[in-house]
C-alpha cells in the first residue's frame, strides 16, 4: 500500500499517505480491468444532449473541445475519463494531482492554484465550466454567477453533490440530508454523456463502488461509542476551527464505519470553538492534509503541534493517545476521493486498537 509514517516527538507514528499515488493506482487499476474483461455496452451519446443539473438545462450539440476547470475533484474526474486533451485550463487544487494524471495536467495551463478570476476562465475561450462548488460559481458565487456565464454563452457543469447543499447564501453551503456518494456517480456518468465516453464512466464508476464496497468491509466492527472530529482548517490558530458538520462527506465516511461525528451543525463547515469539542471528548481528531496554504492550519503539522500545545486541546485523550489520523483534505468534500477516506480512516482504526478487521475464511 502506498503511504508513509513518521515518528512524533513522543516516538508515537504518525499516520499519513500518499493518496495520490494510491488512489490512482486503485480506480485505474480496476477500470482497467473492467474494461479488459468486456465491460461495454455503454450507450452512445445522442446530440444534441440535454442534462439536467443544480435546477438548470443544459444543452450540448456536441462534445465539448475546450474545458476550464474549477475544482481539483473536476478535474481529476476529467482526467480519469481520458479527457484530458480537453482541458484548456485548472484551477482550485488543494493538493497535488494524483500521479498517473501528473504527466497530463504539466501540459494543462494553470489558471489559478486557488480560485480563479472570471476574465481567467473566460481568456481560456471554454465551450464548458467544470465546477465542483456553488460557492465560485453558483447563485452566490464568489467567482462569477451562473447568469454571468449563461449571457456569455457558456454552460457550467456543477457537481450534484454540491448542488444538494443550499447554497443561496454563498459559503460553503447548508445541507438539508446526508451526502450521498451516489451524487459523485452521477457526476461520472453525466460528464461521460456529455463527451460520449459512456464506456469509461460505466467503467470508472464500477471501480469506485467496488471499493466503496471492499471499504465498508475492511473492518468487521468498530468499538461501541467511537466518535470523531474532522478538521479541516482554521483561518486563524486562535478562533474555532473549521469542522466538518453533520451531513457532509466526512460525516458519511463516519458513518459508513460506524463512527460518531460530534458536531451537529448542518453547515458544511462550521466553526466550532474547541472548549466545546472538549465537552464531546471524540475519539479521533482527523486532520486535513493539504498543500494549499490558505492559512498556517492548512499544514497538518501545524494542527497537530497546536493540539499538543494548546492547553485545553492537550488535555483531550484523543491527543494524550496520539490518535490523530492525518488524511487527505480532498477526501472530506465530495468526489473521486470520498472513498479513499473510507479506507484511511478504517486502517486507522485498526491501528489504533478501535475496530477489528474481518477473519479471514
Amino acid at each position: 500500500m502506498a503511504g508513509s509514517s513518521d515518528s512524533g516527538s513522543n516516538g508515537t507514528m504518525i499516520m499519513h499517505v500518499n493518496f495520490t499515488s494510491l488512489f490512482a493506482k486503485k480506480t485505474l487499476l480496476g477500470a482497467a480491468l473492467l474494461l479488459v474483461s468486456g465491460f461495454s455496452g455503454a450507450a452512445k451519446t445522442h446530440y444534441p444532449l440535454t442534462i439536467n443539473n443544480c435546477g438548470r438545462a443544459l444543452t450540448f450539440s456536441q462534445p465539448p473541445a475546450r474545458v476550464a476547470t474549477v475544482g481539483q475533484n473536476s478535474t481529476e474526474i476529467l482526467y480519469a475519463l481520458g479527457l484530458a486533451d480537453r482541458v484548456v485550463g485548472t484551477s482550485l487544487w488543494f493538493g497535488p494531482v494524483a500521479k498517473a494524471w501528473k504527466a497530463a495536467n504539466d501540459k494543462v495551463p494553470l489558471i489559478a492554484r486557488d480560485f480563479p478570476s472570471l476574465e481567467g476562465i473566460i481568456a481560456k475561450k471554454p465551450d464548458l465550466v467544470a465546477n465542483q462548488f456553488e460557492w465560485h460559481i453558483g447563485p452566490a458565487g464568489a467567482v462569477a454567477s451562473y447568469e454571468q456565464f449563461s449571457e456569455l454563452g457558456i454552460p457550467v457543469y456543477t457537481a450534484p453533490a454540491d448542488c444538494a447543499k443550499d447554497n443561496q447564501d454563498g459559503g460553503d453551503g447548508v445541507r438539508k440530508g446526508m451526502f450521498d456518494i451516489g451524487l459523485v456517480y452521477q457526476e461520472v456518468a453525466d460528464l461521460a454523456a456529455i463527451f460520449d465516453v459512456q464506456e469509461r464512466g460505466d467503467a470508472l464508476i464500477a471501480s469506485l463502488k467496488a471499493r466503496e464496497a471492499a471499504a465498508r468491509d475492511k473492518i468487521a466492527s468498530a468499538g461501541k461509542n467511537v466518535s470523531a472530529v474532522f478538521w479541516f482548517s482554521s483561518a486563524d490558530l486562535q478562533l474555532a476551527p473549521y469542522v466538518a458538520g453533520r451531513f457532509g462527506p466526512a460525516a458519511w465516511i463516519a458513518q459508513t464505519l460506524g463512527i460518531r461525528n460530534v458536531i451537529d451543525s448542518a453547515e458544511e463547515w462550521p466553526a466550532v470553538g474547541w472548549e466545546t469539542i472538549a465537552k464531546s471528548d471524540p475519539t479521533l481528531i482527523v486532520l486535513g492534509e493539504m498543500s494549499r496554504r490558505h492559512f498556517p492550519a492548512d499544514d497538518w503539522r501545524v494542527k497537530k503541534d497546536y493540539l499538543r500545545a494548546d492547553p485545553v486541546t492537550r488535555l483531550l485523550p484523543a491527543v494524550q493517545k496520539d490518535r490523530l489520523p492525518v488524511i487527505d483534505a480532498q477526501t472530506m468534500n465530495a468526489g473521486l476521493r470520498t472513498i479513499d477516506g473510507v479506507e484511511k480512516l478504517a486502517d486507522a482504526l485498526v491501528e489504533y486498537g478501535l475496530a477489528r478487521p474481518p477473519v479471514p475464511r
